[in-house]
């Protein structure tokens, strides 16, 4: 185990929610405001890390390990159908076991935004803010083109020798995901851990699988749903914070999040890649507080 791991799970040791049998694995850190991290894929709650710290002082922050990543249970197709709707019933689950129903602030980051505004578009009432990273809520812009490598994960015979079989998807990912400030091995070594056997790296496999790309497809059908009703959200505050150096979510996606919310608030960070949390934590972790700060939320609505 990594220095950066061991010091992590020292620092936040989590929780546990059982649900239909299997163990979903969560942070729940400070008292307040309700502060819901929505990680994406290949990372985990760890992620997240250096904003917990910086809110759990005044803020609730409740960050949940996906089932199949992180140190939530990682079970076989059998027993937990991994597909975006599944993902979005844990998350309404978790919160509403935590009685959460108000006044809430999502921060979400590649599959955590279509999970996260998912579950917002179900209960616009209940969103207060959202705090946008690199991320999607609708389909694939049409000025995109799908990135090869994805393609290969998702669509080839080979997907599942480089994803499950070598781990080259969340190997690579914590070693481009920053550009601007590269992570030191050590942390990178932490982001793979959870993902150490072939049977432990198929929610990795399985979110590249549930990208949907053409009717027909599992997800499509929610994903259109979705960003049909993202109009509920438009008078949200939000905040988007851009690694504009991300090869999948890059400015073609910033610019329909800002053409869906022209009112967000963006701050764009041209030397930054995918993992922008990371990559500029020390410009973008500030903006999110001072952001929480100037859009309080009403005492009734929490």
């Amino acid at each position: 185990m990594s220095n950066a791991l061991k010091e992590f799970v020292h620092a936040h040791p989590g929780r546990d929610f059982h649900r239909d049998g299997l163990r979903y694995h969560f942070l729940d850190e400070g008292e307040g405001e309700p502060v819901v991290m929505v990680h994406g894929n290949p990372s985990w709650s760890f992620y997240y890390r250096g904003l917990v710290e910086t809110l759990s002082p005044s803020y609730r922050t409740i960050v949940p390990d996906h089932i199949g990543c992180g140190y939530s249970d990682k079970p076989s197709d059998d027993a937990y159908d991994y597909t975006l709707k599944s993902r979005v019933d844990d998350l309404e689950a978790l919160l509403e076991h935590l009685g959460i129903d108000g006044g809430l602030t999502l921060v979400l980051h590649d599959w955590g935004g279509m999970i996260g505004m998912s579950y917002a578009t179900r209960h616009p009432e209940r969103v207060a803010r959202l705090v946008v990273l690199n991320t999607a809520a609708f389909h694939l812009p049409t000025t995109k083109t799908f990135p090869w490598p994805l393609w290969a994960c998702r669509d080839t015979p080979l997907g599942a020798w480089l994803v499950r079989g070598l781990n080259l998807f969340a190997r690579s990912t914590a070693r481009i995901g920053c550009k601007h400030h590269p992570l030191p091995r050590d942390v990178r070594e932490a982001y793979v851990t959870p993902y150490n056997s072939w049977d432990n790296r198929i929610a990795i496999h399985r979110f590249v699988q549930d990208i949907p790309l053409r009717p027909g497809e599992r997800t499509f059908d929610l994903v259109t749903e979705v960003q049909e009703r993202l109009p509920l959200l438009a008078g949200v505050p939000m905040l988007v914070g851009w690694g504009m150096k991300d090869f999948v979510f890059d400015h073609h996606f910033l610019a329909e999040w800002q053409r869906r919310f022209p009112r967000a608030e963006v701050h764009r960070f041209a030397q930054a890649g995918h993992y922008v949390l990371e990559d500029e934590a020390d410009a973008l972790v500030p903006l999110i507080t001072s952001f929480l700060a100037m859009h309080p939320v009403a005492r009734e609505a929490v």
